[in-house]
């Protein structure tokens, strides 16, 4: 990446009021290397430590002078993270909020393309599409996310090809009023959803992606627990649509 470019970036993001959120929980081993990398790009960095019980809690006061730290000791779920993120960018100003999770899968070097495609789509939400052909996807990802892509257009009428990427760029205006019913990571999931009935647009950008070996993947996944969380969520979107979601999208049109 060349230092016109990083220039121009933090300039952009600076100029649309641009911050990074990184919500974390027990990410130890990569968090500090992710904060380094995006602080190339922008100096307005908000990290929400999610109630790590790791090593996390150390490397983020050793970084605090460089970022703004949300830290609170009990793990409350991603949902609940993005939206002490999203409050505090609000509080300081901010119009805009890329959010990058804090495993390493997500490259910094592909925050450009979603700043351009913001520019080029203002007030619209910028979702980091992965590709799936990676052969070092696990096939968990990839079902999970046809099965949240099927949900996702029996919700909206609309079609996406990735429903589930935490990289995104939210556009905190056509959100400000817009809070998660859920706290966990399905909180992503559902802005989407509700986005839609809105009829804010979702671009969707091509992005990069890094998956470590299996023995250094970190998965807070709870197969049980999570699977009927995530069923409850549908059930619910399914029923909001008919009743609310599609009437919304349509008075919203004209």
């Amino acid at each position: 990446m060349s230092r016109e470019i990083l220039v121009n970036t933090k300039e952009e993001m600076q100029k649309a009021k641009i911050c990074i959120i990184i919500p974390t929980y027990n990410n130890d081993k990569t968090i500090s290397s992710v904060i380094y990398s995006v602080l190339e790009y922008s100096k307005d960095v908000i990290v929400v430590n999610d109630g790590s019980t790791d090593k996390t809690k150390d490397i983020l006061i050793e970084l605090k002078d460089q970022i703004t730290l949300i830290s609170y000791p009990k793990n409350k779920g991603k949902g609940f993270a993005l939206k002490q993120g999203f409050k505090k960018a609000r509080e300081k100003g901010f119009q805009g909020a890329i959010t990058i999770d804090s495993d390493g899968q997500h490259l910094s070097e592909d925050i450009p393309l979603l700043i351009n495609a913001y520019l080029k789509n203002p007030n619209s939400l910028i979702i980091g599409q992965r590709t799936f052909n990676n052969p070092n996807m696990p096939q968990k990802n990839s079902f999970a996310n046809k099965f949240s892509n099927f949900w996702f257009k029996l919700q909206t009428g609309k079609k996406l090809n990735d429903t589930q990427t935490g990289f995104r760029l939210y556009p905190l205006k056509k959100i400000r009023k817009m809070k998660p019913i859920n706290n966990r990571y399905e909180a992503e999931y559902e802005l989407l959803v509700r986005c839609a009935w809105r009829n804010i647009q979702l671009i969707e950008q091509p992005i990069n992606v890094y998956y470590p070996p299996i023995e250094e993947r970190v998965s807070h996944f709870r197969p049980t627990k999570d699977f009927v969380r995530i069923s409850l969520l549908n059930t619910f979107l399914t029923i909001a649509a008919f009743f609310y979601g599609y009437w919304s999208m349509m008075i919203r049109r004209k």
